[in-house]
């Protein structure tokens, strides 16, 4: 039931969480990775908002950050740094590409905060901001997954702005054409079961 294939990078790609994942990091977590290479990983949980309203940090970047428009923890490192993370509708590319957007993988890319807004509005799709990152050394990903802790999946540019985020663990497992489909179905608390 491992959702691993052998690629280079899994850049681009979801970690999802599997059951049996024990650190409460990640419980029931979907990691969007925004970088994968022989120096490590860092990506961030897609489904884990926070209470804090993005006007209350980034001013200026609210008025773009999509529903619920709140800050989400991406990680259990660097809480006190801010990522963001954008959908460029049509994925634009080399000189389309607006200022202040860096392509991660298709439509998603990462947005620098300390660009002005204005230069971003008319281009955004969507964005999100995080507080922190999820981070792992070289070879501890990969490590991990042969463990068992994580199904890797590909991503879809509306699981960065999914407006339920508290659903996303599930509907990104739902909708794989394998047996992947059946773990959304896995209760939480299994010994309710």
């Amino acid at each position: 039931m491992s959702g691993m294939t052998e690629v280079s990078s899994l850049t681009g790609r979801l970690l999802v969480a599997t059951p049996a994942l024990a650190d409460p990091n990640f419980d029931r977590a979907v990691v969007l990775l925004l970088d994968h290479d022989e120096e490590g990983s860092l990506g961030v949980v897609l489904n884990r908002p926070t209470p804090v309203d993005v006007g209350d940090i980034l001013e200026g970047w609210a008025d773009l950050a999509g529903e619920p428009g709140v800050v989400f923890q991406g990680g259990p490192v660097s809480l006190d740094s801010a990522l963001g993370i954008a959908v460029i509708p049509g994925g634009a590319s080399g000189e389309r590409a607006p200022l202040g957007w860096r392509r991660v993988h298709g439509a998603i890319g990462l947005v620098d905060l300390e660009a002005p807004p204005e230069l971003l509005a008319k281009a955004l799709g969507s964005l999100r901001i995080f507080a922190g990152y999820a981070g792992w050394g070289p070879g501890q990903l990969e490590d991990e997954l042969v463990e068992g802790a994580w199904y890797v999946v590909e991503s879809e540019p509306g699981d960065v702005s999914s407006p339920e985020p508290e659903r996303l663990w599930r509907e990104v497992l739902r909708r794989q054409r394998s047996e992947l489909a059946m773990v959304a179905t896995y209760p939480d608390d299994p010994t309710l079961n």
